[in-house]
């Protein structure tokens, strides 16, 4: 029973905190600074640390949440938001994410092509494209930002980014969600676990 007991204690530690289904949320994002490394165990663009989700963003995707003025609402996780204010808006995912992503979305304009990438920094192949029609303020006007809408899409492959650029200044962002992939040693080290709970169960 100690051999199965250490070994599950082994088996939680060794698997990676980005493993499995994540949610980048914003809601710990400082406002009007770049989300940066926030989501990947470092620093946003004001020194605020976040969960180890292995995402980071590039420079033009900024953080946003209400302070004097009220410039979203209704958004799926209140406090937080992700506003591309640059071309270079994208999210990068290291390890890869696979099967399926969605977002929520606010839009004062049409945009296209926010897509998902097989390659980091919105490279290789497309994996999946979305269009995302003008909502912001489709019944109702108590804020910029007012509606937010859900896309989502599967695809086959491993994806490695996905670009916000072409939405930069006219869209907000909400409720990323992705399947991560785990880092190949954290992979093995799982197995590890496994096989030393399995011969441990039939020893005892």
């Amino acid at each position: 029973m100690k051999m199965i007991s250490a070994a599950a204690l082994a088996l939680s530690a060794m698997t990676p905190a980005f493993a499995g289904n994540a949610l980048i949320d914003f809601e710990s994002v400082t406002s009007f600074a770049s989300v940066g490394a926030h989501y990947d165990g470092g620093a946003d663009g004001a020194g605020v640390v976040g969960p180890a989700l292995g995402v980071a963003f590039t420079g033009d995707a900024m953080g946003l949440a209400n302070d004097f003025v009220s410039y979203f609402s209704h958004a799926p996780s209140p406090l937080g938001v992700m506003a591309p204010v640059g071309a270079d808006a994208t999210m990068n995912v290291a390890a890869g994410f696979t099967g399926a992503v969605s977002f929520a979305y606010a839009a004062s304009q049409f945009v296209s092509q926010v897509n998902v990438w097989s390659g980091l920094n919105g490279t290789g192949e497309v994996l999946a494209s979305f269009n995302l029609v003008k909502n912001a303020q489709r019944g109702c006007g108590d804020s910029a930002f007012c509606r937010f809408d859900t896309m989502s899409s599967t695809f086959e492959g491993t994806a490695h980014s996905m670009t916000f650029g072409n939405a930069a200044n006219v869209a907000a962002f909400d409720d990323i969600r992705i399947t991560a992939v785990p880092e190949p040693t954290a992979a093995l080290l799982m197995s590890l676990g496994l096989a030393s709970l399995f011969l441990a169960r039939r020893r005892g």
